[in-house]
């Protein structure tokens, strides 16, 4: 079965019993945060949200007339980012997330 860029891979060790129980036993619990500081406001005044965001890329075979072909083409260089832009535009509009889950 060929692996996907895109699924995690497994770690080289594996966890023992006592690990996975430990790790069990957080299950559910809020961490402890008293020895962190809250942030200063100011520091949020030039946040941006999703300004390191960067979706999983994932090479795929598509069949498009020859005509939009040559149109995406005849915009130079980076036509396939330009096909992934409209499909994402599109799919904004049709109001779905980043996973193409409808809102």
């Amino acid at each position: 079965m060929k692996t996907s860029a895109t699924e995690p891979t497994r770690p080289a060790y594996q966890l023992t019993d006592g690990q996975i129980a430990r790790l069990k036993s957080l299950d559910g619990r809020d961490p402890d945060t008293d020895g962190i500081p809250e942030a200063p406001q100011a520091n949020w005044a030039t946040a941006v949200r999703g300004k390191h965001y960067k979706a999983m890329k994932e090479a795929i075979s598509i069949r498009l007339d020859g005509d939009v072909l040559n149109w995406l083409r005849s915009k130079g260089p980076g036509y396939q980012t330009e096909i992934n832009r409209i499909l994402r535009e599109k799919m904004a509009l049709e109001g779905c997330d980043h996973a193409g889950q409808s809102r």
